[in-house]
């Protein structure tokens, strides 16, 4: 009977041996990883060249940028969720995911289903500013005004349905007032028109308007933030001004396609986590008033899913339709 037994475990544990290990124990990475960008510009370049550089380092596998811009960041986002699951194929896009399924009706995607997400990355603030012309120097002055004059202000936007167009909707909410939307092809075009004077006013990134606060083209009415922006140390946040729900913030998180394996979305978190938390990154973000942000991905998942339930909430209240 000993001997049959002995028999039984040495055939249990030759199985065991030969047996192939389990998918939570395979090396990864083994090959090259692509990182999909759904835009060219701006912050999203910069984070995307900076992350594919310092991830290439921590995971001695080549991570390439593949840009894919168009439809509001969907183009990228369809090709990345419709992508092998094996951990290979990886999303840098910002907060427009959370908007897309509230404007493209006919997307061939859903961002909650098809992504998992990884961790925030990054967070740009808004600010609002006006034109020189608008007797406006603060918050209060400024719904003052619009409320004396409905439907003579106007707002530029990148767009319908972009973060800075859904910005003044929410604003327009909150302070209900009646202020007119003019998209253009892209925020950097509505900056243009603010400063020609050609509308009044417009909600962009920081960065993109420093130049024109400091030198008096335009002018800070708030920042969309909970805190101040250095850059920018006399224009008060929404908060200070009497609007807390008034947040906005541009943030950049890091997906993969649903199902790729727990240990594979962990690498890349604490990889991600260590990258954007080391100094170096810092100091280089800081000077393009990027802010390095990086979470749990249960904690980006539950932001995804806040924003996601904002932004749908003002699409609908506004009846916003993308044309």
């Amino acid at each position: 009977m000993k001997a049959v037994k002995a028999a039984a475990a040495l055939a249990i544990l030759v199985t065991l041996i030969i047996l192939p290990l389990p998918s939570a124990a395979q090396k990864y990475p083994e090959k090259s990883i692509r990182l999909i960008v759904p835009f060219p510009s701006g912050a999203s370049q910069i984070l995307g060249i900076l992350v594919s550089e310092k991830l290439t380092e921590a995971l001695g596998q080549p991570v390439v940028v593949d840009f894919r811009p168009g439809a509001g960041g969907t183009i990228g986002a369809e090709v990345a969720a419709r992508a092998p699951n094996d951990g290979y194929t990886l999303l840098l896009t910002s907060v427009s995911l959370t908007i897309s399924p509230s404007i493209y009706k006919s997307l061939k995607f859903d961002p909650v289903r098809d992504f998992a997400p990884v961790t925030q990355v990054a967070a740009v603030p808004n600010v609002m500013v006006v034109h020189p012309s608008v007797p406006a120097k603060n918050l209060k002055e400024l719904i003052q005004v619009a409320r004396a004059h409905p439907g003579k202000l106007s707002f530029g936007s990148g767009g319908v349905g972009s973060s800075n167009h859904l910005a003044n909707e929410l604003f327009k909410s909150l302070a209900k007032v009646n202020i007119v939307h003019v998209p253009y092809k892209g925020a950097s075009i509505a900056l243009t028109h603010i400063l020609s004077g050609e509308i009044e006013m417009v909600v962009v990134t920081v960065p993109a308007t420093i130049p024109f606060i400091t030198s008096g083209r335009l002018r800070g009415i708030a920042v969309l933030a909970p805190q101040r922006v250095p850059a920018l140390p006399d224009v008060p946040t929404t908060a200070e001004s009497g609007m807390p729900e008034l947040v906005v913030i541009t943030w950049y998180g890091l997906f993969v396609p649903t199902g790729v394996r727990p240990d594979v979305i962990n690498r890349l978190n604490a990889e991600m986590v260590r990258i954007m938390n080391a100094p170096e990154v810092k100091r280089q973000l800081v000077k393009v008033e990027v802010e390095p942000v990086t979470s749990t991905p249960s904690e980006f998942g539950a932001l995804f899913r806040r924003e996601s339930e904002t932004w749908a909430r003002v699409i609908r209240e506004a009846n916003i339709k993308f044309e």
